[in-house]
């Protein structure tokens, strides 16, 4: 990170003497390390692991306008077991779903350890009044969420108004109290590193407990280079500070692969301490599935057919 003037104007807040500098990210150079630790390779026993922490770290996710309180209990149910016939596979950490389906996630989850997520804010533009978004991240809780991913005002970011974005965040961890905030990005639409860099710093500091790159309905989602922007934040953030934020990934990790590249950058730039549900997150709706044939075909050494795991 080259050297760089302080926050912008807008931005002077309690912890800003303690956070780094927002600086100028080097898109190459980030590029670059983010392809390199892409193509690590791990031994079998390991790959293994990484493939059932993925699950251990899943947010399972459904978003869709047809959400059924039937699709939500059946997600739920493979959630607590992803293949029935390997009880030894992990549950996910969470199901994430509409506000006005956590009370049936709720239940479904009971006494199975598996966290409730809702999204919140007028989510996935974050372009609600703040009244509404703090009612609609406080009603989600009521109804049950153990964790709320709410989305930052994009149009206020690029403007400028940094301020703004910083009281919803502020405001909206103080509406949901206990449960865990996850604070969207959505990156895809942050145009720069150096932006994408801001954002994060924004976010930690207004106190989200989690930093998440997208909300999955972009073309342009987790990307391995911004993903690993994101992560040298939150690590720059604990260097300064001692505060331990989590990440996580959200949108375009479809794959096996993909999943395992980015543990990867988060072992390599965060180190193993933040290899737990309690600080990393995978949010996927379409992941769990590919995940598991690997994982059949790691143990027993044949490939199965999509056929043989129900659809999410």
């Amino acid at each position: 990170m080259a050297q760089a003037p302080a926050l912008p104007t807008g931005f002077e807040l309690p912890l800003e003497p303690r956070l780094p500098r927002i600086g100028s990210v080097d898109a190459v150079a980030l590029e670059e390390r983010a392809e390199s630790l892409a193509k690590r390779s791990i031994k079998r026993e390991a790959k293994v692991w990484a493939l059932e922490l993925a699950i251990r770290t899943m947010d399972l996710t459904t978003l869709e306008g047809a959400d059924t309180p039937g699709k939500v209990a059946a997600l739920c149910s493979k959630g607590v077991r992803p293949d029935p016939a390997d009880p030894s596979i992990p549950s996910v950490a969470a199901i994430c779903v509409y506000p006005n389906l956590v009370p049936t996630a709720k239940e479904r989850l009971r006494g199975s350890g598996v966290k409730v997520a809702s999204v919140a804010t007028g989510f996935p533009s974050g372009q609600y009044p703040t009244d509404l978004k703090i009612a609609d991240a406080r009603r989600a809780v009521e109804l049950g969420a153990d964790e709320v991913d709410m989305v930052i005002d994009r149009g206020a970011f690029l403007s400028g108004r940094y301020a703004k974005v910083y009281d919803e965040v502020v405001k909206v961890k103080e509406a949901v109290g206990d449960a865990h905030l996850k604070v969207i990005l959505e990156t895809g639409e942050l145009g720069t590193y150096d932006n994408v860099r801001r954002a994060s710093l924004l976010a930690m500091a207004a106190g989200a407990d989690f930093v998440k790159t997208s909300t999955g309905k972009l073309s342009s989602s987790a990307t391995l280079p911004v993903a690993l922007c994101m992560l040298e934040a939150v690590r720059d953030v604990h260097e300064e500070t001692g505060r331990m934020v989590g990440f996580k990934p959200a949108g375009g990790v479809r794959e096996a692969k993909q999943a395992i590249q980015h543990l990867v950058l988060v072992h390599e730039t965060l180190g193993p301490e933040w290899l737990t549900p309690d600080l990393y997150r995978i949010g996927a709706s379409s992941l769990l599935n590919d995940v598991l044939m690997q994982l059949r075909k790691q143990k027993t050494g044949v490939y199965q057919s999509p056929d043989y795991f129900t659809l999410d």
